[in-house]
């Protein structure tokens, strides 16, 4: 796949060796379309000669690395890829297809939204899409977006903002105001495939070479979940490991959990999965680095994973962590949870950014969650900021962490006891991991690699 615009057969082609067009319900039009708009008819047939197109989407059955998949691809070079009523009809006919025969859905998008033609009548076919898709997610099967340039307007909030998993090829246009109807003042860095990523609304930008691997990998994972509860991982040492003794006391817990040589999430990803595709954003304006949110490949079946980085967490993050979690229950496969934070961020931006519904949304993910959550406490378990990524009944802790109510520094303030105290207060805190094991707040104390 190269950066020129490609058409839907040749975007195809760039992702699979392997597809099979299949039919679409015939059935009759009226002339000029709903609005018997003068001209409409002649307008079709002169995309369909342009295209060699009967419509805006071709879709089909395609193999895509191992997976099995529906494919659509959008003909932009049809009347600027717009949605009318056949395009429903397509979209409808593919989505039934995917339920039919349990296949993920894969869009490959490039739209500028709505026909103006079949006026309202076009518009209503987002309400159809959202619906066909909706009942697609219902019935467990995953849905992949590929933006391509431009993706605007319905098309962008169905089939490109409504996916599971949406990335997008570097330079592409997305929004849901196309240049035409923004306001003439408006920054067009705002409407970027990069500014989307920022924002937390795509996954990732994909350079077009590595596009059909990365949507291979995504595939596979989303597809061949474990059958069984993620295995805690085991504790890693790092490059001073303490002996193998416990903490001896509550201070000595916290300093361990605190120390800059010890192992962080990332390390513990690295050596749990043999490959795993970060998932990005909330879904709602926002990204937090310190949380990292996926899937990977652990003893060759899926585990999903959200792991703290050891910063307060930001309200994008328990929203990202949320997100992953419900996606990964509806698709059946198991959470895998790090937790490692001093608390949530509690600055007065993260107040306005919802800081509290963020915690609490989290909270009831994961204890609604139908599909088993693991957790292992690495690090810093600090009040509820942690807890809310914890699973009940499921936590472990490594010999270099700790779990407490609120920071030793912090409850010696709230009790108005005098600095000197902040270690005495940490042993009467009892946060020590084999506390955490007595109080039966973790099942256990993983050991570490050799």
């Amino acid at each position: 796949m190269t950066d020129r615009r490609l058409s839907a057969r040749e975007a195809i082609a760039a992702l699979t060796d392997d597809f099979t067009e299949l039919p679409t319900p015939r059935r009759e039009y009226a002339p000029d379309g709903p609005l018997a708009w003068q001209g409409y008819d002649s307008a079709r047939a002169r995309a369909a000669e342009r295209t060699g197109e009967e419509e805006s989407v071709v879709w089909g059955r395609a193999a895509i690395g191992t997976a099995q998949a529906v494919l659509i691809s959008f003909e932009f070079g049809f009347l600027g890829g717009s949605l009318g009523e056949r395009t429903g009809d397509r979209l409808e006919a593919a989505h039934t297809y995917a339920r039919a025969h349990r296949l993920p859905v894969v869009s490959v998008v490039a739209t500028g939204g709505s026909r103006m033609q079949e006026g309202m009548r076009a518009l209503t076919q987002l309400q159809r899409v959202a619906r066909e898709s909706a009942l697609t997610s219902g019935a467990g099967l995953p849905r992949v977006a590929v933006l391509r340039d431009p993706t605007t307007g319905g098309g962008w909030a169905t089939l490109g903002a409504g996916a599971d998993i949406t990335l997008a090829l570097p330079a592409t246009q997305i929004g849901f105001a196309g240049s035409r109807v923004r306001p003439p003042d408006a920054d067009p860095a705002a409407y970027t495939a990069d500014s989307q990523v920022t924002a937390g609304s795509v996954d990732a930008v994909v350079h077009p070479d590595d596009l059909r691997d990365t949507l291979s990998l995504w595939l596979s994972l989303l597809t061949s979940p474990s059958p069984e509860p993620a295995p805690p991982p085991h504790a890693l040492r790092g490059p001073r490991p303490h002996a193998a003794t416990l903490p001896a006391t509550g201070w000595e817990a916290v300093e361990r959990a605190r120390s800059p040589h010890r192992p962080r999430a990332e390390a513990y990803l690295d050596a749990y999965f043999t490959r795993r595709a970060p998932l990005s954003g909330d879904r709602a304006g926002g990204t937090d680095p310190g949380m990292l949110c996926g899937f990977g490949e652990h003893e060759g079946r899926t585990v999903a994973y959200a792991a703290q980085c050891g910063t307060p967490t930001r309200p994008a993050g328990y929203r990202t962590a949320t997100r992953l979690i419900r996606l990964a229950d509806r698709l059946g496969i198991p959470v895998l949870t790090l937790v490692d934070t001093p608390g949530a961020a509690n600055d007065a931006d993260a107040e306005r950014e919802g800081a509290g519904p963020a915690i609490a949304a989290l909270f009831t993910a994961v204890a609604t969650a139908r599909t088993p959550v693991t957790t292992l406490l690495i690090g810093e378990g600090g009040s509820g900021g942690a807890l809310a990524l914890a699973a009940p009944d499921r936590t472990w802790a490594t010999p270099d962490s700790y779990f407490s109510v609120i920071a030793p520094e912090l409850a010696a303030a709230i009790l108005k006891r005098p600095e000197n105290n902040v270690r005495s207060t940490a042993d009467q805190l009892r946060v020590r991991p084999q506390d955490l094991v007595e109080l039966g707040v973790v099942r256990g104390i993983t050991d570490t690699y050799g």
